[in-house]
């Protein structure tokens, strides 16, 4: 860790109330549109067949839909309830992503900033309003890595937060696989830690490691097989379907049948993007654009032009001082952007689109947050640089939000020649 820690400065109480905002923005006019728009007309179809047992968009995991199905049970088939777990999901994932830097870094400012630079990237905002399982995945994920830092810092609460991150992992990969390398992270980092500082010992040595009294061993039944164990007890409806039901003693069958509707997806969409479309902001998806509620309505997943750019300065910063001034969260930040990018590419995945880098883009913003820290922190002139950017990426948001909430547009059918800069956003 780059600098004693103490929890005197601790800007929990700011986080809460900044996840509170950022909720009752979300709420707001959430049940519009009043019908299913994009990948809704999947999960919800989805949830509901879970509700009658049946066996539908089978290519994901359970937990995501089992989430949807049950706040349909619980609150009734409507356009809000649908999307109440994404918004509620993705209020919690955003207060998780300010605990996991503040006990990353230590530092009050990144912190709050991390959190704000998220919220308003368009892309947290985006899918905290739409029922699809990406938000489920990204906040449990991300509650995950909270406890894990948090069990570097406390270790005194190592054993239990440790439990719970590794049930939060399970969870996150029961609802969607992208995660999975992230979740990987972690155990690799005690595993190289353990490796140099202990050696020969350094699956059993409890002290002098990164977390004061745990266990390379220990630390991988909680981060490795408990993951593994819940993921598994997520799929325990689809054990008692009543037709079709997925047997629970051959899991490497039924996920070979998952991978094998995934890549069957292969006909060109005209929404189909690489990477490195993603890293420059240059390919757009239209998720809603027609007239439904009594008005023309917009949404569009492209991310903010002010922080998706500056991100990328960002993460060359957090590079540069990760390896020049060991600077461990700055590194790590750079690192997970890295896996969970590096695994679209590497994945074989046919089609791919925008939305695959929601993962990615939530680490940007804590490299770019942790930079701009630094940069406030300066006595030179550049200085300025910091809060320039923080407004930037409030301005654009608010120019945004029309066309990223589903609001009434005013000039009809060509209202969104207003917001679209390139072609390729169109």
């Amino acid at each position: 860790m780059p600098q004693p820690f103490t929890t005197e400065r601790d800007p929990r109480d700011w986080s809460l109330v900044i996840a509170v905002f950022f909720l009752a923005l979300c709420w707001w006019r959430l049940a519009i549109p009043s019908d299913v728009y994009f990948d809704e007309v999947h999960y919800v179809k989805a949830a509901r067949a879970f509700l009658e047992g049946q066996r539908i968009n089978a290519e994901h995991p359970m937990f995501g839909k089992a989430v949807l199905a049950g706040a349909i049970r619980l609150l009734g088939d409507s356009p809000l309830t649908w999307r109440i777990p994404s918004a509620l999901f993705g209020a919690l994932g955003l207060f998780a992503v300010g605990r996991m830097v503040w006990f990353a870094s230590g530092r009050r400012l990144a912190t709050l900033a991390a959190m704000f630079l998220l919220a308003t990237n368009f892309f947290w905002f985006v899918h905290s309003r739409i029922a699809m399982l990406d938000m489920t995945m990204a906040a449990l994920g991300m509650a995950g890595l909270w406890q894990c830092t948090a069990a570097m810092r406390l270790p005194h609460q190592a054993r239990w937060r440790l439990a719970l991150a590794g049930t939060l992992f399970g969870l996150a990969l029961g609802s969607k696989w992208s995660i999975a390398p992230v979740i990987a992270v972690p155990g690799l980092i005690l595993l190289i830690a353990s490796l140099v500082q202990h050696r020969t010992r350094f699956l059993t040595a409890r002290s002098g490691g990164l977390i004061e009294g745990i266990s390379l061993l220990e630390a991988g039944v909680w981060l490795g097989l408990l993951p593994l164990a819940v993921y598994w007890a997520s799929y325990l409806p689809a054990f008692l379907w009543a037709s079709e039901p997925v047997s629970p003693w051959h899991p490497v069958k039924w996920h070979q049948f998952m991978i094998q509707l995934q890549d069957s997806v292969r006909k060109p969409h005209p929404y189909r993007s690489t990477w490195q479309d993603w890293v420059i902001n240059r390919r757009a998806i239209w998720y809603l654009y027609r007239e439904i509620d009594g008005a023309q309505r917009g949404i569009v997943l492209i991310g903010n032009p002010v922080t998706m750019f500056a991100g990328l300065a960002g993460l060359v910063w957090a590079l540069a001082v990760g390896l020049i001034r060991k600077r461990w969260d700055a590194l790590g930040f750079v690192g997970l952007y890295v896996v969970s990018l590096a695994f679209w590419p590497l994945s074989g995945k046919p089609i791919q689109f925008f939305y695959h880098y929601l993962l990615p883009s939530t680490f940007m913003m804590c490299a770019l947050a942790l930079a701009l820290e630094a940069l406030w922190r300066t006595e030179d002139d550049l200085r300025w640089i910091a809060p320039i950017v923080l407004v930037g990426s409030a301005v654009m948001f608010v120019w945004f939000y029309p066309i990223i909430s589903g609001a009434a547009l005013s000039d009809g059918k060509m209202s969104y020649e207003y917001w679209m800069w390139f072609a390729r956003w169109r």
